[in-house]
């Protein structure tokens, strides 16, 4: 994780460099590093005030003002919680009345900023002494908060007086992101096993982990910034008061603010547990008039199948995320599904496709996929789309046969009726070309 320039950067003059720049503009970069060594400064602190200038623009979107007061590397912030995020987690180990929370696998202490924002005593752990050197610049105006340079595990937890944990694994090596829980470091076994001894225990992990993983008396909770799947996280003990199970937090940014919801199929009580499976519609002229298409974290969560029991809706399609029925979302339901009205089914043909688009004049085109391997930047290409008319189309499989079909579908207000189609869907064969 170590990188060069932040060891240029940790003197008083450099500090002073680096909060005297404006925010970064790409356009003004090289003329800028040209007035700063013409001013006298070495051409080595420059790359590096202008770098760390670069990443804190980038940053602000996890760490929004804080960005501005802290240092960063490329992978360590990557890898770091988005503060949004983390105040969620902050949020649970205030609820459950601990007195000191253990930071494992720190990063740059995306994490204990937020705990520590919260007066929370954090010690804050990494291995990494280049990682450890930054969560101690960004962690300094929290006087309750401390950082150690030291394997995670090597660490006497009681006696530090910490009675509960956050534990973040390293997931990757060589830049390639690793799959099994037991090839992570720390493995999620060891881990897990620190509840023996501090009970209250946070875990994050992939979203994409496998349910078999999970400790069947935890609770894990996917979670979404924006559409975007950004973490899984197992929580224990007092961490947990919804119980063991699943659950989706689904966090959208909003005019005026932030919105967060959660999403609890409580009669699922054992996340380990394979999610049920809904039977999808039997063939294409089976769908109905409205299409959702779930956040990712419901659909990574296992909730398809509540959605559908509240939606009384079926899935397009075995194993197939995108659910069909009649009914518009609700209040309850609307923060969890982009809802569709269906106007055409078309059948999977290029030629087809490309006289649709041709006629209609499309010139803008929404693709969601599911289920079928294409290329939604390739497909618009290969349409050769020219025009000022706009639609958005949704590429799955739908049926017990898993037919490849793609729906035309238009967004609708979760207000307005859903009995009142802005015409019958169009099925392959309908009016439509049947040439490849």
């Amino acid at each position: 994780m170590a990188e060069n320039h932040v060891a240029l950067l940790l003197t008083p003059e450099s500090w002073e460099l680096l909060s005297s720049l404006p925010p970064y503009d790409p356009a003004e970069a090289l003329s800028l590093g040209r007035s700063l060594r013409e001013e006298g400064h070495s051409p080595a602190l420059v790359a590096a005030a202008l770098t760390q200038q670069r990443l804190r623009a980038r940053a602000t979107a996890k760490f929004g003002p804080f960005a501005q007061q802290m240092l960063f590397t490329s992978d360590g912030l990557e890898q770091a919680t988005r503060l949004t995020v983390s105040a969620h987690h902050a949020a649970r180990y205030a609820a459950a009345g601990v007195a000191k929370v253990a930071d494992l696998g720190c990063g740059i202490g995306g994490d204990a900023v937020a705990l520590a924002g919260l007066d929370l005593p954090v010690l804050a752990v990494d291995r990494d002494e280049a990682a450890a050197a930054l969560a101690t610049i960004n962690l300094m105006p929290f006087p309750h908060a401390s950082v150690e340079c030291a394997d995670a595990l090597g660490i006497d937890l009681v006696e530090r007086g910490v009675d509960a944990v956050f534990a973040d694994p390293a997931r990757r090596a060589e830049g390639r992101r690793i799959a099994d829980p037991e090839q992570w470091s720390p493995a999620l076994s060891q881990v897990l096993a620190l509840r023996e001894s501090v009970p209250a225990l946070g875990v994050k992990v992939a979203p994409g982990i496998d349910h078999a993983a999970l400790p069947a008396d935890s609770h894990t909770q996917w979670v979404s910034v924006d559409g975007d799947v950004v973490e899984a996280a197992i929580w224990c003990g007092p961490l947990a008061p919804e119980g063991p199970g699943r659950s989706a937090l689904v966090l959208r940014s909003e005019a005026g603010g932030a919105s967060a919801h959660t999403l609890v199929d409580t009669g699922a009580t054992d996340p380990s547990q394979p999610p049920v499976q809904v039977d999808p519609v039997p063939s294409p002229d089976d769908l109905g008039s409205i299409i959702h298409v779930p956040d990712g974290a419901a659909v990574r969560a296992g909730l398809v199948s509540h959605l559908c029991q509240a939606l009384s809706a079926r899935p397009v399609g075995p194993r197939i995320g995108y659910l069909t029925g009649e009914e518009l979302a609700n209040k309850a339901t609307a923060p969890f599904v982009r809802s569709f009205r269906l106007t055409e089914v078309l059948p999977m043909r290029l030629k087809t496709l490309r006289a649709r688009a041709r006629e209609l004049g499309v010139g803008s085109l929404e693709i969601l996929k599911r289920g079928v391997d294409v290329s939604p930047d390739a497909l618009r290409s290969s349409l050769r789309l020219s025009g000022q008319e706009s639609e958005t189309w949704i590429l799955t499989r739908v049926g017990e046969k898993a037919k490849g079909v793609v729906l035309v579908v238009e967004p609708v207000d979760s207000g307005s009726p859903a009995d009142s189609p802005t015409g019958s869907p169009t099925r392959p064969g309908d009016g439509a070309s049947s040439d490849d």
